[in-house]
């Protein structure tokens, strides 16, 4: 499960770009929360704080405690030159609330699989699931175990286990997560093998 985040908060009087400018020069960056039928709350964060909950590489998927609310990070905007974080929106949650996040998938059993074994290319098709889950049990990642599989063979959602009480977003169709693919290199031997199979049909 994700780890909960804390971030302290002050409470904006003035928005406006100016306003927003002169909080960043000082090493704030403002943000709003919204939701919940619950009017929106202008605040602003420390820089340093952000960054480094940013960096922990799951902010996007993590109840975050933010003025003593439950909220989720549903966007963040960036300087396109600097890179720094100029603006984050936070959704509130209640405790027992389902929100739909994005999950990172890391791939397991790699050993045990006859195609990566042989020089197989795993191709991941969706590097995140969406996924419905409770607020307050977000898994930090999703374990696929590519065990057995060999090349040809692909990988659905309907293979992976997703913790309990947790469901893709998508439900009209059972989606490719990866598949299994054979190295370029056996790729055109054997497309080779064809052309010279053909030349020899057509002699």
């Amino acid at each position: 499960m994700s780890d909960t985040i804390t971030l302290a908060a002050e409470t904006r009087d003035r928005v406006g770009k100016g306003a927003s400018r002169s909080l960043r020069r000082e090493g704030r960056v403002p943000a709003v929360i919204y939701g919940q039928n619950q009017a929106p709350s202008a605040i602003h964060l420390e820089e340093k704080a952000l960054v480094k909950a940013l960096s922990s590489g799951h902010f996007m998927n993590s109840v975050i405690m933010v003025d003593g609310q439950r909220t989720l990070a549903k966007d963040v905007a960036f300087h396109p030159v600097t890179d720094r974080p100029t603006h984050v929106d936070f959704f509130r949650i209640s405790a027992d609330a389902t929100v739909t996040v994005a999950v990172p998938v890391v791939f397991v059993d790699e050993e045990e699989s006859p195609g990566l074994k042989k020089g197989g290319v795993l191709n991941v098709v969706r590097h995140e699931l969406d996924l419905v889950v409770d607020a307050g049990n977000i898994p930090s990642e999703i374990s696929v175990s590519v065990a057995g599989k060999d090349v040809g063979d692909s990988i659905h959602i309907s293979e992976v286990t997703l913790p309990q009480g947790a469901h893709p977003a998508i439900e009209d169709r059972d989606f490719t997560v990866a598949t299994l693919v054979a190295p370029s290199a056996l790729r055109s031997e054997g497309a080779a093998d064809e052309d010279a199979g053909e030349d020899s049909a057509e002699g």
